[in-house]
């Protein structure tokens, strides 16, 4: 029952307009001179490092690097894809193939300079599309204008979500189910959380919301405002939005009962005890160049040493991911990168980690027609222009920043000195005092390659040339067993001896997490240039500061001890400590929240009161809304059905229940989860959860109502079947004039029938349902996924909608493909009647402003 109109929010945090990547700056110092004909001109798509860097990894053959080049160096298709949980799903799906397809394959023939929109073959039921047009050729063209302005409202509404090809990839290969709870743990800017709610709801079975659930995390906060934005548009109540380092997420390990009595065991077998996940979707931070053709800048500031500060990162993250998957669970690691130390060295040194409790899925059978490669067996590092082809090689040299699991065997050879290694002749070697070339030169030319002996052809490489895409790198993996449980300091100092680097690196990293972690940026949806100068700073600084390991081994000794405890609290031998004690300190912080209030109050006057979620200060509490009489007055009101799962389902973000203005309604599976992280203390830091469902009236009117609360566009298809009161049917030609005039008086209706019904309802907000067929209107309103309704408030004297002016103009349109109607003769037919109706108002004079409703 998602993807509904009525869902757009204010745009805060991201309202500066998105710049033209491909077009270099007046203040950029390297550009060409701009030129009259031509306008500004593309940043320079070369780079000799880059060039060298990945035919030394082989990640093409020679054959193919001139095509391979070539293409990185175009701009990107825009691609997006149809809401399949839309009611308008069908048609849009429909006026793609017959009106626009066809349109611009005319052209195309005719003109020969366009390229016709085309879905892609990969992806199932023709539901993404990609074009290749360039803003000229939309401002020439009048079917392509026509297009553009067909892709920008819809998206607005969220029948269209604009998501790069390659980004639509990883949540197809996490082979989602409507029960299954899933974790997106970097997951802003939210076009693959939108994706996987879309997925969850297609599955469920028609008029019912599905059993699982989805939760979309992020570390920053700002980040975390765009991805509620994007998957608002959705409309769902199976989504939880949480704010914390994606390598450090919180288990929620309940050891308590929920009940001491006799249902003990019903109530635990309904609820949950520990916060575990089906599937696990890990697109981790990446230096992001298979980007490159959607933000050529990249082009100027790669480096061939940006992949080396995020690679323990990456296995911090998806390390905690395996450890939040249940058995038999199936989680994605995905990169845009195309550097195997993001890629293949991360999903070899987890297969190690986990000793056989993981195992890398072959997927070859699935999307047959979605081009992929196999993954890398064999590969080097480069570290400041210098190339290793192994641990042994970065030990010779004392490059401290690397690490053993960059390297295909991920062997440390412990055997050699840490330190003052001396080379044959007799001399020490100090990293400090070498000299390095201008160009990368080879270390490993006497010295034989590592190849990897773990299964790396199951992940997948997909390449720009081969389908006019950006680059991916996908692994299915799927845990067939518990995770390792390391017991015993002898295996922790073995780690400690062998790994030091690894752990200075891992620590060194947890200090740009802040700047990194989280942000998708790096991914095929957002920007890349926060990432890529913070890897540089990273890899940086690990060099400068990893000389320092031998004075760290007894802290590194503590964190390993850490990372035990990790693994053990996840199959249960360990208590929850910290947790456990932040459950008994909440309740005194609890308590202490009014004083602190009052305080902040006084000294505040009239600024908003601090809010505290749990040990979260400064963040809107999450509560279950439990106020009886509001609840009893909005059921009486709609005539809410028995059969709908109502009570213990409505959750506020407010603490003063006499003041709530917004009540949400959240799924089975999102009701669990909340209870449990109560139980816990409030351990997840939730910046959003559920589906407004009701939003109370502040107008004068709203007061004088019998329910002060009325339905929210957006959760009115949820609650639409279930309403048996303040609900009637209009005809097609009422209900369009609704929509067109935005108020109408009821003596001005077509239908006399309705217009009776209608001045009978009761003071206050009222739903009006299309009536498509038959010439009566039935008394009994039976709703499904395709039925249209809006919600009015219904005055004294006239109905007003509660649509938003874009929302209307969408099912407008709507309307008139549906109806088969010409909208020229529709509106010359109503053209008379257009400025007699416009300024209707009741006969109170009352404005839609002052109704509050939203226009």
């Amino acid at each position: 029952m998602g993807g509904r109109r009525g869902a757009r929010t204010q745009r805060k945090h991201f309202k500066q307009s998105r710049e033209n990547a491909w077009k270099r700056s007046e203040t950029d110092s390297s550009s060409v001179p701009y030129n009259r004909e031509h306008g500004w001109q593309p940043f320079a798509t070369q780079n000799p490092s880059f060039d060298q860097y990945y035919k030394e990894q082989g990640i093409v053959s020679p054959e193919e690097w001139d095509a391979f080049i070539e293409m990185l160096r175009k701009p990107l298709p825009a691609a997006f894809r149809i809401n399949s949980t839309s009611e308008f799903c069908d048609d849009i799906r429909s006026q793609l193939e017959n009106d626009f397809v066809k349109s611009l394959q005319a052209e195309a023939i005719e003109g020969g300079d366009l390229e016709p929109i085309k879905p892609l073959p990969w992806y199932p039921d023709n539901l993404a599309w990609q074009s290749n047009f360039s803003r000229m050729q939309i401002r020439k063209n009048q079917t392509l204008e026509r297009f553009h302005e067909f892709l920008k409202l819809e998206t607005e509404i969220g029948n269209i979500s604009r998501q790069e090809a390659v980004s639509m990839v990883p949540p197809l290969f996490l082979d989602v189910r409507p029960d299954q709870f899933v974790l997106d743990m970097c997951a802003a800017p939210g076009s693959k959380t939108f994706q996987l709610l879309e997925i969850i709801h297609q599955s469920a079975k028609g008029g019912s919301l599905p059993d699982g659930m989805v939760l979309a995390n992020d570390l920053d906060v700002q980040r975390c405002n765009l991805l509620i934005h994007q998957t608002k548009r959705m409309c769902t109540t199976n989504l939880i939005v949480t704010n914390h380092e994606g390598q450090h997420f919180p288990g929620c390990h309940s050891h308590k009962n929920i009940s001491n009595g006799p249902e003990t065991t019903n109530k635990l077998e309904q609820g949950i005890s520990q916060l575990l996940f089906d599937r696990v979707l890990c697109d981790v931070p990446c230096s992001g160049d298979g980007t490159l053709r959607k933000a050529p800048d990249i082009w100027r500031r790669w480096k061939e040493g940006m992949g080396n500060g995020l690679h323990s990162l990456q296995i911090q993250i998806a390390m905690r991911g395996l450890s939040l998957l249940k058995v038999h669970g199936r989680i994605v690691y995905s990169t845009c990168s195309m550097n195997p130390v993001e890629n293949e060295a991360v999903v070899a040194e987890i297969l190690r980690r986990c000793e056989g409790s993981v195992e890398l899925v072959d997927v070859s059978d699935e999307l047959p027609q979605l081009i992929r490669r196999p993954g890398l067996r064999k590969w080097k590092v480069c570290d400041k222009g210098v190339w290793l082809a192994s641990y042994k090689d970065a030990r010779k040299l004392q490059r401290n920043g690397i690490v053993p699991s960059m390297f295909p065997s991920g062997r440390s050879y412990v055997d050699l000195t840490d330190s003052n290694q001396k080379s044959e002749n007799g001399q020490i070697v100090n990293s400090d005092d070498e000299v390095q070339p201008d160009g990368l030169v080879s270390f490993t030319d006497t010295l034989e390659e590592e190849v990897c002996d773990l299964p790396l052809e199951h992940c997948m490489r997909i390449m720009p040339h081969d389908q006019n895409t950006g680059a991916f790198f996908i692994a299915v993996l799927q845990k067939v067993s518990q995770l390792p449980v390391i017991q015993g300091k002898s295996v922790s100092s073995r780690w400690n001896l062998s790994t030091r680097n690894d752990e200075l690196h891992e620590n060194l990293s947890d200090q740009a997490t802040e700047k990194i972690n989280g942000l998708e940026g790096t991914s095929a949806d957002g920007t890349d240039g926060n990432i890529l100068e913070l890897a540089l700073e990273a890899d940086e600084k690990i060099s400068e500061v990893a000389s320092e390991a031998d004075e760290k081994i007894s802290e590194l000794t503590s964190e390993e001890d850490e990372k035990i405890s990790e693994v053990a609290l996840e199959v249960g031998l360990v208590d929850d400590g910290p947790d456990s004690v932040d459950q008994q300190t909440n309740s005194s912080e609890a308590a202490q929240a009014p004083a602190d209030k009052k305080t902040n109050s006084a000294k505040g006057g009239e600024k908003r009161k601090l809010q505290i979620q749990g040990r979260w200060r400064g963040v809107d509490p999450v509560l279950f809304f439990k106020d009886e009489a509001i609840i009893k007055s909005i059921n009486t009101f709609y005539g809410i059905d028995g059969s709908f799962p109502f009570s213990g389902h409505l959750v506020t973000r407010n603490n003063e229940s006499n003041h709530v203005k917004r009540i949400y309604y959240v799924s089975k599976s999102v009701k669990d989860v909340l209870e449990l992280n109560f139980r816990v203390g409030q351990q997840l830091k939730i910046t959003s959860v559920g589906l407004k469902m009701f939003e109370r009236q502040s107008s004068r009117e709203g007061s004088t109502a019998p329910c002060s609360f009325r339905i929210s566009s957006e959760g009115l298809p949820l609650i639409l079947p279930y309403i048996t009161k303040q609900i009637l049917y209009a005809s097609p030609l009422d209900f369009t004039r609704l929509l067109q005039y935005k108020t109408i008086k009821f003596a001005d209706f077509l239908d006399a029938e309705f217009c009776q019904k209608a001045a009978n309802l009761m003071l206050g907000c009222c739903v009006i349902v299309l009536k498509e067929g038959g010439n009566s209107l039935p008394d009994h309103i039976q709703a499904d996924k395709s039925t249209i309704a809006i919600g009015c408030w219904k005055g004294r004297a006239s109905l007003s909608v509660m649509v938003t002016a874009i929302d209307s103009q969408e099912l407008l349109e709507r309307l008139s493909a549906r109806l088969q109607t010409e909208k020229g003769t529709f509106e010359q037919e109503n053209h008379g009647k257009l400025g007699e109706k416009q300024d209707m108002s009741d006969e109170n004079g009352t404005s839609m402003r002052e109704h509050n409703v939203e226009v």
